[in-house]
């Protein structure tokens, strides 16, 4: 049997879900409360740790491919320098220049869009920070040195 009872297995399951969704909460409210991007990200990665941990690397190798998580990993990379370089284009030659701020999404201080292009900013360092930290942990797990019980 592979992972843990199936007490852990069904608990595990059903946080998961709360897990990734707080995850994602983090990610989408870091410019107004504490969190952002790379603690939202962290927690991303958290919930597939607890999914290993439960069920064995081979569930969640079939649950998030190395494929999927490595394309994922690019695409946010991807994101933050686009915004990075929409920054530079739009503006004043200005690098990461915060240029949806006011101009085309006006919005009151506090507002979930009063923020410009942070929450798209924290996105990209989320999905980065998490398909990194999870790729990472998973080859740690499967290249991990085998040492025999006798020594």
């Amino acid at each position: 049997m592979k992972g843990m009872t199936i007490i852990v297995k069904t608990i595990s399951s059903w946080v998961k879900v709360l897990i990734v969704l707080f995850g994602i909460y983090i990610i989408i409210f870091g410019h107004l409360t504490p969190g952002g991007g790379f603690a939202g990200g962290v927690i991303l990665a958290s919930s597939y740790l607890l999914l290993m941990l439960a069920f064995g690397k081979e569930f969640v190798q079939k649950s998030l491919p190395l494929a999927l998580d490595s394309k994922l990993d690019c695409l946010g990379a991807l994101l933050f320098a686009m915004i990075a370089v929409l920054g530079l284009v739009l503006c004043d030659k200005i690098f990461f220049a915060n240029f949806l701020y006011q101009e085309y999404l006006p919005g009151k201080a506090f507002d979930l869009i009063s923020a410009g292009t942070i929450p798209l900013s924290n996105i990209a360092i989320g999905l980065k920070v998490g398909a990194s930290l999870f790729l990472v942990i998973f080859l740690l797990s499967t290249f991990r040195r085998e040492t025999s019980a006798n020594k």
